[in-house]
């Protein structure tokens, strides 16, 4: 019997170890995914049910149905690669493994890589299935298994261009940057992609009446969705001069990046490989921090917060892993990226007369999201094994870690997502006069803020990274996006129709004080969980 090659060896070890985790603790063998699918089932589902928007295009072109599917399958796949990246092509405890056996750079690479393509294209199949069985019933067979192919070009062009955007920040500022810039880089290409999801109903608008769109938005061919979308145009015979053009300007990218990426960049790769586990010189100044830190938590009312030793202790950990740990800032902030996004995007749909003030609410209720989603984000760390050490303080459980870590984040994330809300309030359409509409969702915030803490036990930095693929964690946070429209839109019915929005904020601010007192009753209360 031929034994398997080096490549498909370390696919299946990546894949392993994305299912499994890298960890032992609380590893049950019969429990274990067996396979992707069963390991992101309620992923898999809920982005199938979201894929169900699809049937709003069976009344346009076929190119308007394509371009939509890509355009969102690019915008899910970009936020996988972006967000898994950083850990699977650069994890610190590889090299000491891999770097002296018999493994090319290219080899591993492609290993990694595939992997994050893989679990990519079951996600983007499962958002693309209602479209392509729509699709095939009115513009035949020949739909379902060319979008496929084109789908899978599409997820082949993504990981290959984050990854040359990697190698390519590695052999132009070396090692020693590299980590704020993938931190940067992430949080900017989270951000366009929500910006871009956000604006791809409106770039549309209009082409059902039109059946040469090139004329009408011949704009759209310059993005990649459109190119992937003319190889679906042509294969179902309604492809055009300019179709065939931009299907080959999308197959020439796509093979140029993995040219580049798993060719002549490869090398790069292998050297920031090497230098990966080494030392560093400790950067000047890092106690500049800590003492920033310090003063903050020195003036009132956070020293009111934080009287207690533990509690203050914790506040400092949790805000210090926030600003400096690069594992943290890689999660974290490409995490939250869209949070910040939406509430933009929302302001300035607000701002048109379109909109209303519907999305000034709306961008009030998203701010509420962000403690919640970082609570949930803070508790994973590569570090897990060190919060041990939290059973050795003088604490009947971990309700003080617990609530450090939520002035910790409101402190460096909620307060400034605020200020610069403050900031961009003046300067759009009707100025200030909109401030109390988004008074609902920062009333709100607190309870937002306590709530993870009182249900899952976020005690910060205490589970390993691989939790955080758990299946559902998609599911519980687009249920959590759609929770935060409900308020801001009672709001605005007391506002409107009942002539009674004082009142509303009056009745929602005491429930919201009753509620952070029995949370803050709650995480109080909590005990250990077992460490086995």
């Amino acid at each position: 019997m031929n034994s398997p090659s080096t490549s498909k060896t370390l696919q299946k070890l990546y894949l392993t170890l994305f299912l499994r985790g890298r960890s032992s603790r609380g590893l049950n063998k019969n429990r274990a995914p067996a396979s992707v699918g069963a390991k992101l089932w309620g992923t898999l589902a809920l982005y199938g049910l979201v894929g169900m928007a699809a049937l709003s295009f069976i009344g346009q072109p076929s190119f308007a149905l394509s371009l939509y599917l890509h355009g969102m399958s690019l915008l899910f796949l970009g936020m996988f690669v972006a967000a898994s990246a950083g850990e699977i092509l650069f994890n610190k405890d590889e090299p000491e493994i891999l770097l002296h056996r018999p493994v090319d750079a290219r080899t591993l690479l492609w290993a990694k890589v595939s992997v994050m393509v893989r679990v990519s294209l079951w996600v983007a199949c499962s958002f693309n299935l209602v479209g392509i069985i729509a699709g095939s019933i009115k513009w035949g067979p020949l739909f379902a298994p060319v979008h496929l192919m084109s789908t899978a070009l599409a997820a082949l062009f993504c990981a290959g261009s984050v990854v040359l955007i990697y190698q390519l920040c590695l052999r132009w500022f070396g090692r020693e940057r590299l980590d704020n810039l993938m931190t940067t880089a992430q949080v900017l290409l989270a951000m366009a992609l929500v910006a871009g999801s956000q604006m791809l109903p409106y770039l549309m608008r209009g082409m059902e009446k039109h059946s040469d769109l090139i004329a009408i938005k011949w704009w759209l061919f310059l993005l990649p969705p459109a190119w992937f979308a003319s190889l679906d145009e042509i294969v179902i015979g309604h492809g055009t001069t300019v179709n065939w053009a931009f299907a080959g300007v999308g197959l020439a990218a796509t093979a140029g990046v993995l040219l580049l990426a798993f060719g002549k960049m490869a090398g790069t790769y292998e050297e920031g490989l090497k230098t990966l586990a080494e030392s560093r010189p400790k950067a000047s100044g890092t106690g500049g921090g800590r003492r920033w830190l310090d003063r903050i938590a020195d003036l009132p009312p956070l020293s009111w917060l934080l009287r207690d030793p533990v509690t203050r202790a914790s506040f400092r950990l949790s805000a210090a892993y926030m600003l400096r740990d690069r594992d943290m800032k890689l999660r974290l902030y490409p995490g939250l990226a869209p949070l910040l996004m939406m509430p933009a995007v929302f302001l300035l749909q607000g701002s048109s007369p379109a909109m209303g003030t519907f999305g000034i609410a709306i961008a009030g209720g998203y701010l509420g999201l962000l403690p919640l989603s970082a609570m949930g984000l803070l508790q994973f760390s590569q570090h897990w094994q060190a919060a041990d050490i939290y059973r050795l303080a003088p604490v009947p459980g971990p309700g003080r870690f617990i609530l450090g870590a939520v002035v910790a984040v409101l402190i460096v994330l909620v307060i400034p997502a605020i200020s610069l809300l403050g900031v961009i309030m003046p300067l759009l359409p009707g100025g200030m006069k909109h401030l109390p509409i988004l008074l609902p969702g920062l009333i709100a915030l607190p309870v937002y803020a306590l709530a993870p803490g009182a249900i899952d036990k976020t005690v910060p930095l205490s589970k390993p990274t691989e939790e955080s693929k758990s299946a559902t964690r998609g599911a519980t946070m687009f249920l959590m996006m759609m929770s935060a429209m409900i308020l801001p839109g009672l709001g605005l019915a007391a506002k409107k129709y009942l002539d009674a929005f004082g009142p509303f904020l009056a009745l929602e601010a005491i429930a919201s004080a009753v509620g952070c007192f029995l949370l803050v009753k709650t995480i109080s209360e909590k005990s250990w969980d077992p460490i086995e």
